[in-house]
């Protein structure tokens, strides 16, 4: 192999190389821009999801109201207090 067949073989190979490290730095800034959109994304639902969370705790506290329980059960369940002389206390 001559000396400038020996040039041309390592021009050739650094070119290749310079090729395959451009398609990879592409690939990567590909990957890091879609793994981004993706983190946006899970980002957002998780924004909206506690904020329903927040909001079913307020709902269920609203529901669990001692006035609210009882108003329930009055109205709707037609439920009323005993009878203070029908009501026995156990001891243990």
């Amino acid at each position: 192999m001559t000396p400038a067949d020996r040039s041309r073989a390592i021009c050739a190979g650094l070119a290749v190389a310079v090729m395959v490290s451009a398609v990879a730095a592409v690939y990567a800034k590909h990957k890091s821009r879609k793994l981004f959109v993706e983190l946006q994304t899970l980002t957002a639902e998780r924004d909206r999801l506690e904020m329903d969370w927040g909001r079913l705790q307020i709902e269920q506290s609203t529901q669990a109201a001692y006035p609210r329980v009882e108003t329930v059960a009055r109205d709707k369940l037609a439920m009323r207090m005993p009878d203070p002389r029908g009501i026995e206390v156990v001891a243990r």
